[in-house]
């Protein structure tokens, strides 16, 4: 009996947060953020008092994690775009092997820090202050097994970043959370909160993409070599 009203209150407690948390709802502090499931369950997280980070709601990593299943186990992730680290904790959470975060403003990289303390998983974490850009077009095949990305909603780093994967595919399983009206390629799975989509891709599900090459800039008449003078004629 005691181990059926544990499932019901861990059940009402997930469902609280998830509630709490749906799109539209204000939070109250900056520690209103959580670890949704797995060995952190109900762990608070710092977001950083920023008003240009947008941290992923709970119900969507809730989504987005589930989605995953078994994939997350042992699996090593990349985290791009990482805030506060909350997609990549996650995985941490529910049994990844560890997780690459790549962010490189001043507030989003203290609450991270913050964050990865506070679960006390250092030695499972590493952060990279970079642009997630270079930092993924500079990475090998297979790298990684899921990569994790939400740059801003109004930006095409999302599809350089799609093309750049499909170009050498340096995971396995590509999860984007992006803007609803973000057309993205036909194929992967999708789940819509009203102006929130999540997509994953497997690799095997898009065709790859050759890398563009680099454009060479012509040559201005006037860069030209001159053709070569002609020795003149003996008479």
């Amino acid at each position: 009996m005691a181990a059926a009203n544990s499932f019901h209150d861990d059940h009402a407690r997930t469902y609280r947060r998830i509630v709490a948390t749906a799109p539209g709802t204000a939070r109250s502090s900056e520690k209103d953020m959580r670890i949704v499931g797995g060995k952190f369950a109900d762990r608070d997280l710092t977001s950083p008092k920023d008003f240009r980070v947008r941290p992923t709601g709970e119900q969507v990593r809730a989504a987005l994690v589930g989605m995953l299943g078994d994939d997350l186990k042992d699996a090593r992730i990349l985290d791009l775009f990482a805030g506060t680290g909350a997609l990549g904790l996650e995985a941490i959470s529910r049994g990844a092997k560890y997780a690459d975060f790549v962010e490189f403003r001043p507030s989003s990289l203290h609450a991270l820090k913050a964050n990865i303390a506070t679960l006390g998983v250092q030695k499972k974490s590493r952060i990279f202050k970079k642009d997630a850009l270079p930092f993924a077009a500079a990475l090998k095949a297979e790298k990684y097994d899921i990569v994790f990305v939400d740059p801003p909603y109004s930006s095409k780093m999302l599809d350089r970043l799609l093309d750049s994967w499909r170009a050498v595919p340096f995971a396995r399983i590509f999860a984007a959370e992006h803007a609803t009206d973000h057309v993205l390629p036909q194929g992967g799975r999708r789940r819509t909160f009203d102006e929130t989509s999540i997509t994953i891709y497997h690799r095997d599900e898009l065709p790859l993409k050759e890398a563009l090459p680099i454009a060479r800039p012509s040559a201005s008449p006037s860069s030209r070599p001159s053709p070569p003078k002609r020795a003149p004629r003996r008479r």
